[in-house]
């Protein structure tokens, strides 16, 4: 499995299906989407603009409860499950929201996503702060936002790796709309002795799972 930061929250996830997360500002010349997830309906996060780009007649995607789209797309709440076993993928959703900013309030039911793909779990943690729920996430590979302002501090985001201790834990929502790789290596130096391995991703640039 591959996994390919495409700036601010959007990834790539490459197995033998094609997985985006958060798809924002991305090139036209990447491939052909079987499964998108939207994790709200902020507009650096759900483009559909973007979506075109990526999307085919084929394409399941899963948003946030509150996306109104074009097209045919699944909408899941907190504790939603999406299994498709003709495409290998299971989906939950699990709550993103802010505890005392007014940004990602926890009444919008926004969401972030356990992915579970070749037998491997990846959590994408939405916007949100370090909130409660996390202590109960279980997963291999931790995708966890660390500019603060809108979402958690890179302190903070190490706080919440360390509680829900994945193999794997990489920085995300920085270098674009705010934040910048400083917090990035912050959060990996919070890690350093965790036993948890930080990886800063390099926009465009795959880390092979």
């Amino acid at each position: 499995m591959q996994l390919t930061w495409l700036g601010h929250d959007g990834f790539l996830i490459e197995s033998d299906k094609i997985v985006y997360i958060d798809p924002y500002q991305i090139s036209d010349t990447l491939p052909k989407a079987d499964v998108i997830l939207i994790t709200h309906s902020h507009g650096d996060h759900f483009s559909e603009q973007d979506i075109a780009k990526i999307k085919t007649e084929k394409t399941i995607i899963i948003t946030s409860f509150d996306i109104r789209m074009t097209g045919e797309h699944v909408a899941l709440v907190t504790g939603d499950e999406f299994v498709n076993s003709i495409k290998g993928i299971f989906v939950r959703a699990v709550p993103a929201y802010n505890l005392n900013k007014r940004f990602h309030p926890m009444e919008n039911e926004w969401n972030g996503y356990i992915l579970e793909i070749e037998g491997k779990k990846v959590y994408h943690a939405g916007d949100t702060d370090f909130i409660p729920e996390m202590k109960n996430i279980v997963c291999d590979i931790a995708l966890l936002p660390v500019s603060g302002t809108y979402v958690m501090t890179a302190d903070e985001a190490a706080q919440a790796a360390i509680a829900i201790k994945p193999k794997i834990a990489i920085p995300m929502h920085f270098g674009s709309v705010v934040g910048s790789v400083n917090d990035a290596e912050h959060f990996a130096r919070k890690l350093e002795n965790s036993g948890i391995r930080a990886i800063i991703p390099k926009k465009g640039i795959a880390i092979t799972l």
